[in-house]
Parts: C-alpha cells; sequence; structure tokens
C-alpha cells in the first residue's frame, strides 16, 4: 500500500508540474508587456523598467520560469542579500528558513501567487481566499441536487423500465448531458429570474452575500444559490440517474434478488435493504469526479448569475488581462482536481487490493 501511495504521489506531482510548465508557457509567451498592462497608459519609461526588474519581466524566460517555479514550491531557494526574489520580503512571503548556505537561504513557505496586475498590488491568494469559498458552496449544493434527485430518478426508472416514466427519464437525462452550462443557465436565469419572478420571486443574477439598503454591512441571500446550482447541477444529475438506473437493473436481475422477491418482500424492501448498496458503487464514482470538475465547469454558470465566486473572478481577469489571477485561479482548480482525483484513487485502492496491481 505504501508503494502504491507514493506511486500515485509521484504522478500528482508530475502531472502538477506539467500544469504549472504549460500555464507559465501558455500565459508568458502572449503577446504584450506585462509591465505595461499593470501600469495602464499613462506610464513612464522609467516606471516601466522599475516593474519589469521588481517582477523579472527583464529576465530570460528560462529565469523567470525559474523565479515562478521558486515562487510556487513550498521549499524554495532565495537570496540572503538582496530584496527582490528574497524571503525577507514580508509583503511577498511568509517564509520560515530552514538552513542557509552562502548567501542563499532554504526556506519552506506558502506557495505566492504573485499580485494582481489590476487589484492595485492585491496578493492573487487574497483574491482566491475571497471569491473560492463562493465556488465551493456553489458546487457542494450542485452536487448535493445531482446526488439526491439523480438516485431517486434513477429508481424510479429503473423499477419502470419501459414505461413512460422511464422513457421520460431517458430523454430528460438526454437532454441535461448534452446541453451545455452556459445555455441552461441562460435559460433559467431568463424564465425563473425575470417571465416567472412574479411566482418565484428569484434574481436573475446575484451572490451568496449581497449588501443592506441601510449600509449596516452584508448579509446571505440563500435564494441566489437555488438557480446557479440547479444549472451547475443539471449534467451530473443526468449522468447519476443513467448511472443508477443501469446498476440498479444488473443487481435487480442477480440470484440473490430473485431469492428476496421469493421471500416475499416488497420492490421497496428489495431495494432498501438489498440493491441500493451494491447499485451506488459506480455513482460514488461518478460523484468524485464530477465534484473536482464542478470548479472548472462554475466559470460560466457565475459570470452569467454574477456569483462573485472564482469562476466569475477568472472571466474578470481575462477581460482585464490580469494575468497572475488567471494563472493562479487556474492552478489552485488544477491542483484540487488532482487532490480529489489522487483521493479517490487512493481510496480505491484501499478499498479493492486488485486495483494497486
Amino acid at each position: 500500500m505504501i508503494s502504491y501511495l507514493i506511486q500515485k504521489i509521484g504522478y500528482a506531482l508530475l502531472t502538477l508540474w506539467g500544469v504549472v510548465t504549460v500555464i507559465f508557457l501558455l500565459f508568458t509567451l502572449l503577446p504584450g508587456d506585462p509591465a505595461q498592462m499593470m501600469l495602464g497608459q499613462n506610464e513612464s519609461e522609467e516606471q516601466l523598467e522599475n516593474v519589469r526588474r521588481k517582477y523579472g519581466f527583464d529576465k530570460p524566460i528560462t529565469t523567470q520560469y525559474r523565479y515562478y517555479l521558486n515562487d510556487l514550491s513550498l521549499i524554495s531557494f532565495h537570496s540572503l542579500n538582496t530584496k527582490d526574489f528574497s524571503y525577507l520580503d514580508k509583503n511577498k512571503y511568509s517564509a520560515v528558513q530552514l538552513l542557509s548556505i552562502g548567501n542563499k537561504a532554504i526556506v519552506i513557505k506558502f506557495p505566492y501567487l504573485r499580485e494582481s496586475f489590476q487589484k492595485n498590488g492585491k496578493k492573487v491568494s487574497e483574491v482566491i481566499k475571497e471569491t473560492l469559498p463562493n465556488t465551493a458552496v456553489l458546487a457542494i449544493s450542485a452536487i448535493f441536487i445531482a446526488i439526491v434527485v439523480g438516485i431517486l430518478l434513477g429508481i424510479l426508472s429503473a423499477i419502470t423500465k419501459d414505461q413512460w416514466a422511464d422513457k421520460l427519464i431517458q430523454l430528460l437525462s438526454t437532454l441535461g448531458m448534452s446541453v451545455p452550462s452556459f445555455f441552461s443557465a441562460i435559460i433559467f436565469a431568463w424564465l425563473f429570474g425575470y417571465v416567472l419572478h412574479e411566482f418565484t420571486n428569484l434574481n436573475m443574477t446575484g451572490s451568496l452575500y449581497e449588501v443592506d439598503d441601510f449600509g449596516e454591512g452584508s448579509y446571505i441571500q440563500w435564494k441566489n444559490l437555488l438557480l446557479p446550482a440547479i444549472v451547475l447541477g443539471i449534467r451530473p444529475l443526468a449522468v447519476v440517474t443513467q448511472l443508477m438506473r443501469n446498476s440498479l437493473l444488473e443487481v435487480l436481475s442477480q440470484d440473490y434478488i430473485r431469492t428476496a422477491k421469493a421471500k416475499g418482500l416488497s420492490m421497496f424492501q428489495i431495494i432498501r435493504r438489498h440493491a441500493l448498496k451494491n447499485a451506488l458503487n459506480p455513482v460514488v464514482t461518478a460523484i468524485s469526479g464530477w465534484f473536482a470538475s464542478m470548479l472548472a465547469g462554475a466559470v460560466f454558470v457565475e459570470y452569467i448569475f454574477g456569483w462573485n465566486g472564482l469562476g466569475k473572478e477568472i472571466v474578470d481577469a481575462l477581460n482585464t488581462l490580469d494575468l497572475p489571477i488567471i494563472m493562479g485561479s487556474v492552478l489552485v482548480i488544477a491542483t484540487m482536481f488532482i487532490l480529489i482525483n489522487i483521493f479517490v484513487d487512493i481510496i480505491y485502492g484501499w478499498l479493492d487490493p486488485k486495483i494497486r496491481l
């Protein structure tokens, strides 16, 4: 089990290194001057040079890449002589020195995602800290809807196989998997937030926190969560429904189910006591993967509904060419995706030793 764990962690680190490299090259090789993006149009050449020197934009791309890896690494090397790229710069790093070699220090620190170009030098980590919880609330709510409704619809579809209810659920599941999330978001926002607003009392746009009209701070508006959570949960709901139906039909054809029927148990008792637990295995597999991908899939849903999460922040950063926020957000999403998947792989390996082989 230990060797399997080391192998999975090694694969995760290699994957993360590949993601970091792709993100760096993709955004560093873009046309345009990052220093000019930070200062805008009313800058002097001296200001541009100072910014390029401060952030290393005047260095060769290989040196910039080393700086970027050094900033992201938990254990990194920093100069003791200069302030730039030094762990002594408390505005950048929260580091603890492990040892020093000459004029270099080996430190342990939190990854430094650099500073926003457009938010007056605000740390990217602070921006992510403010927006990621909203995205997590949205993703958890969406996957909860997908699990509960998907399992119920899957059970109903299985016990009414080939009847009108089964065919209707299959049709809706197919539509749910085929319609893009951004299109569903537009339809739901227009229909339930505008056309039927008098009946639903739902808004077309709105975030988890809203500012009080009397200036008494912000408050939580839970009704704004309903539409984006439903829209984000439509596709995993459709997948869970299909998987639950197919898995339950397979389980219901087993010999021990026929024995339970012969004993006089009702269909409800058979499903609750015997079939449901065994039919949930593929559903659990799908849920783990969909929850990780929801963090990325929430980008357009958040933007359309005005949900102040990490996805909306990425779109705003794309509009303003705020490259550090884009790079940091994509990296955080990729890291969470990798961690969730490796955690699921380790759990599977622990439950089923054959997987480790």
